[in-house]
């Protein structure tokens, strides 16, 4: 019964099992018109200013199809191979925060305000995945399963300061941001029900988790503007730019109904006349 070739299509849901995005330093500028002191607290206005982690999950409903190929021995026992993939609708998630703190020396002081915009989505997922199940009933199939994991991922972070001297009038800015976009593999595991309901025809239920790793973005400076009142204006201004990381890992839960070959079945036996 169980043995053969078949094809199904499935739909469920998916959620992020981790959806922090880490900033790992801030981005900061230190300007020459502060001494060491200032230049000091100027950092550490920057680092204040920014936030180190922000919530950034990717959701969403899938679906897809997959192909596979089991073979039942023992009466009881069943294996097989099966590889699916599937779209992930509204799979992206987006945040931005503001933030802002006060520095300052003997000399010179200020304020550092840092906006922060991420996002992040995994735009399809597919698996390769061994199965290893019980028949419960001659119908009922209980199995666990695992295997190789792929999908789309995407990574954006920016991050923008501006420092406001008390002494000037003007605001001096700059900026960073980077992008990651790339096909990651990894791992999955998990298992499922699936019920043979009619001749050649069964429907499932599968839960699996899965991991696609980590992804780094390095946020490489993307401009500054000087204070034209500031007396150091063209001098070098040192920048710090930051990295940004997060771990595209998650759930997913779904239903599927796949048709049966059973191509490697007994073939009917025709009566001779």
């Amino acid at each position: 019964m169980w043995t053969g070739f078949y094809v199904g299509l499935n739909a469920g849901y998916t959620w992020g099992a981790n959806n922090n995005l880490n900033f790992a330093s801030p981005l900061a500028y230190l300007s020459p018109a502060a001494s060491s002191i200032g230049e000091s607290a100027a950092y550490a206005a920057s680092a204040a200013g920014t936030v180190g982690s922000l919530s950034v999950g990717n959701s969403g409903f899938i679906g897809g199809g997959q192909v596979g190929y089991s073979l039942q021995f023992q009466e009881k026992f069943v294996v097989g191979l099966e590889a699916d993939i599937q779209g992930i609708a509204s799979g992206s998630s987006r945040a931005t925060t503001a933030s802002a703190a006060p520095w300052g020396d003997f000399f010179l002081s200020g304020q550092t305000t840092s906006v922060q915009a991420v996002s992040r989505s995994v735009d399809y997922l597919g698996t390769v995945r061994g199965r290893v199940g019980y028949l419960v009933i001659p119908t009922l199939l209980a199995y666990a399963t695992g295997g190789l994991a792929y999908g789309g991922v995407e990574l954006n972070a920016a991050m923008i300061q501006s420092d406001a001297p008390a002494a000037f009038n003007v605001t001096s800015s700059w900026g960073a941001s980077s992008a990651y976009s790339n096909t990651r593999a990894g791992w999955t595991v998990g298992g499922g029900l699936e019920w043979m309901f009619w001749p050649n025809w069964s429907a499932k239920v599968e839960y699996l988790y899965y991991d696609l790793g980590s992804a780094r973005v390095n946020l490489g400076a993307a401009g500054r503007f000087y204070n034209e009142n500031d007396p150091n204006s063209g001098s070098p201004y040192a920048l710090y730019a930051p990295f940004a990381s997060a771990r595209f890992n998650g759930q997913l839960v779904r239903a599927g109904v796949n048709y049966h070959f059973n191509w490697a079945s007994s073939a009917p036996v025709l009566a001779k006349y």
